[in-house]
This record gives C-alpha cells, sequence and structure tokens, in this order.
C-alpha cells in the first residue's frame, strides 16, 4: 500500500474505471458514470464524499455487491448511496440526474445503528464485483438493469475486468481476512468461487440483499438489521 490517502487511492481507482471500454453483446449497455455525460458532476460528487469519509491511510474491510442500478451507483459513482442522502451528508445538489429516489433505506439504518457514517466508512468501503452498471434491453424494448451472473456469455465475457477490479479495490487498502458479500444468492456463489481459485479474502461472509429484506421480509427488518451489525462487528 502506497502513502497516500485511501480517498486518493479511491479517486485513482475511479480514473482507471473511466478508460474502461467493453463491446457487449447486442441488447447489453455498459454504464458508465466516470465517463459518461455527467462525468464532471461525478467526479465532483466522489471528490467531496471520498475526501469527507476517507481522507486518511486506514485499513477497511470491503462490503461488496454485484453489479450498480443502472439509476443508482450507475449514474452517482457512490456505491449503495442514495440521492436523498447524498445531498443531506455531502451537500451536493444532483437534482439533474434521472435517479430513481431509494424505498428502502435499510443500509442506512445500519450504517445508523454501527454508529453512523463517519464511524462505519472510516471500517468499511464500499463497491462492487463488477462497479459498472449493465443494462439490457427486454423483450419490449425497455431498458432494465442486469447483473453480471444473469447470463453466462456476458459473465465469461466480463471476468477478466472482474478479477482485475478486484485486485485494484484491494490494493486501496483493504483488509482481506473477511469480505462482505451483499446477496447470498449468484453473487456469493459467483465470488466463493474465484476466491477459491485465486484466494483473494481468507473468508467470504453472504448477507441477504437489502432489496430482497426490504420486499419480501420487511417484517422481519430489525433480525436482518441485528444480523447487518453482528456481521461487521466480528
Amino acid at each position: 500500500m502506497n502513502n497516500d490517502s485511501f480517498s486518493k487511492r479511491v479517486l485513482d481507482y475511479n480514473q482507471y474505471l473511466s478508460t474502461i471500454k467493453i463491446d457487449l453483446p447486442r441488447d447489453y449497455k455498459l454504464i458508465n458514470p466516470f465517463n459518461g455525460t455527467n462525468k464532471e458532476k461525478v467526479n465532483e460528487i466522489v471528490s467531496v464524499f471520498y475526501n469527507k469519509y476517507y481522507n486518511d491511510n486506514k485499513s477497511r474491510r470491503l462490503i461488496i455487491g454485484s453489479s450498480p442500478a443502472r439509476r443508482g451507483t450507475a449514474v452517482t459513482g457512490i456505491p449503495f448511496e442514495d440521492i436523498g442522502r447524498l445531498k443531506e451528508i455531502i451537500g451536493v445538489s444532483i437534482d439533474d440526474f434521472n435517479i430513481n429516489k431509494s424505498s428502502a433505506n435499510f443500509l442506512y439504518d445500519v450504517i445508523d445503528k454501527y454508529g453512523g457514517s463517519e464511524k462505519f466508512y472510516s471500517k468499511f468501503y464500499m463497491n462492487f464485483v463488477f462497479p459498472l452498471g449493465i443494462i439490457k434491453i427486454n423483450s419490449n424494448g425497455k431498458e432494465v438493469n442486469c447483473n453480471y451472473y444473469e447470463d453466462k456469455k456476458i459473465q465469461n465475457l466480463l471476468f477478466d475486468y472482474i478479477l482485475e477490479s478486484l485486485k485494484k479495490q484491494i490494493a486501496l487498502g483493504i483488509d482481506t481476512s473477511i469480505v462482505y458479500c451483499i446477496g447470498s444468492g449468484d453473487n456469493y456463489k459467483f465470488l466463493l468461487d474465484l476466491n477459491s481459485r485465486y484466494h483473494l479474502f481468507d473468508e467470504i461472509i453472504p448477507l441477504e440483499h437489502p432489496r430482497f429484506i426490504m420486499q419480501y421480509n420487511s417484517k422481519n427488518k430489525d433480525y436482518y438489521i441485528k444480523k447487518y451489525l453482528d456481521a461487521f462487528n466480528k
């Protein structure tokens, strides 16, 4: 790990992401917030966010999802952060972005109960197995979210990018003793298989996806919040 701050390393990593161009099959599109039409605004947002919470040399554990949503992180550049929350914690307005406001604040409840944003981000860094957004054009001609694992051809096409990206994320200053996998199904299975081959992490802890929790198990929300907190406090 070099002597740059964690925030500087993250911003350099985002610059690396801005250079990625992938020719996807017909009916698929890549969303890259770091080289898209709003890249200047995205760079402002991520700079303020990471300099606020990551301007140090502390090691952190990685919390990793599958792929960013097309109207979420794939637009803002900050994993798992909602537009309203971003405006609240960093004071940067992004009203001109075409983003769906989150209806499920599960992760924010976890962060608050953990001790708030400053404490949480001093311990954890959040990102994705494949850190750029993927869109699929469905049979009705509409754009829908697509995860890297939903199509085997897409997964195989992206594999080298995924492996290189994970190695670069670890190089930010990640404590590899434990990684937390958001999504206890296909994302977890893929990460387990990849890790068995490349030995990036000592232990992978799967956690149910917040969307699954809020859509299908909202009555058990407190149980899942405790499950997250117990895992994060290991």
